[in-house]
């Protein structure tokens, strides 16, 4: 169902602090701390001796202690040592690949063997000061392929964040797919139009009059295993649009990283990073707040869509040709999962 040698988001990094922290990706149970050199590590959330969780355990030394019989584990996987006992032959538990970059620990589900750091996605604006990003985390109840075909489908913005980015000109504009490769795009341009709410706060904070007809544009990218990019915004109509002039726009990225935890269930880490008044804080922080509502609108939707799709496991769902981003990135990811399984 979901590709596993991949590299997905496992928690914010700020999540792991002087404790364990438990966490299914993939259908695998894992544990995350900091061990040697305050590095994360990842293994098996299961104790070898009675098979409790180690995350309910705490961190000594650079070393993951059982909470239940003081068992002590290694960052590698291996029994180190265990009070009045000795447990080295024990079998060792999975250990898991891990890279901490951007503010988040990613982790590989999958063959360790096959990890690659270069299958990384590269991401320039994390780490530069021209853009600034505030984010957050759900737990979703949905299968992660609803969460890709709603986010590469925008026109439910018009439904479900009317009052926020939603209106009408979503429906009546035209969006055009393509694959690049494993990249589905998705996109949608918008001219003459008023900007719906969401906009107009951030025209306000660009400076720019939030009464203004603006162009307004919509890119979704999906990558895989289950990311998705989408370059927003709107410019001062006129002014050429996606490619205005930063002082007529106010544009922005809303970074999706879809995380499986089990087949009906998702961590979804959600943000947004913009290239106007990147050093405003304040700024920053009232954006995050009102995308974390507009996500939270989001949230219920699908997981009442999983419940239904569940308990209707015989009903065929129709395909119009606005979900044509979610069944081309659905084909990219059955293609390399036939291709994960092959090899």
């Amino acid at each position: 169902m979901f590709l596993k040698n991949e590299w997905y988001v496992a928690c914010r990094a700020e999540e792991i602090t002087d404790k364990p922290l438990g966490r299914k990706i993939c259908n695998e149970s894992m544990v995350f701390f900091r061990g040697l050199e305050n590095r994360v590590s990842a293994v098996e959330d299961f104790c070898p001796h009675r098979g409790a969780p180690l995350s309910l355990g705490r961190v000594c030394n650079g070393h993951l202690v059982c909470g239940y019989h003081g068992l002590t584990m290694g960052c590698d996987g291996h029994t180190v040592s265990m009070p009045g006992h000795n447990v080295r032959g024990f079998e060792p538990v999975k250990s898991f690949p891990v890279i901490e970059r951007y503010g988040f620990v990613w982790v590989w589900p999958g063959d360790p063997a096959k990890a690659n750091i270069d299958k990384l996605p590269v991401f320039e604006w994390f780490e530069n000061p021209a853009w600034a990003y505030g984010g957050g985390h759900y737990h979703i109840a949905c299968d992660y392929r609803l969460m890709i075909d709603n986010l590469m489908d925008l026109t439910h913005e018009t439904y479900v964040h009317a009052t926020s980015i939603g209106q009408t000109e979503i429906d009546e504009t035209p969006s055009r797919t393509i694959t690049e490769g494993n990249t589905v795009v998705t996109s949608r341009f918008m001219e003459g139009i008023k900007a719906p709410p969401f906009w107009q706060m951030a025209m306000r904070a660009n400076d720019l009059p939030d009464d203004a007809k603006v162009d307004r544009w919509q890119i979704c990218r999906f990558s895989p295993p289950s990311h998705v990019m989408i370059e927003v915004g709107v410019a001062l109509a006129g002014k050429g649009g996606y490619d205005a002039d930063p002082k007529d726009k106010a544009y922005s990225v809303v970074v999706d990283f879809i995380t499986p935890e089990t087949d009906t269930s998702i961590h979804y880490f959600w943000g947004m990073v913009r290239q106007f008044k990147p050093q405003d804080q304040a700024l920053t922080a009232r954006i995050q707040e009102g995308q974390g509502k507009i996500f939270s609108e989001d949230l219920e939707m699908l997981e009442r869509q999983q419940k239904n799709i569940l308990a209707n496991p015989e009903r065929k769902l129709k395909v119009l040709s606005i979900d044509a981003g979610g069944v081309m990135s659905r084909r990219v990811i059955d293609r390399l999962l036939a291709l994960e399984k092959e090899a």
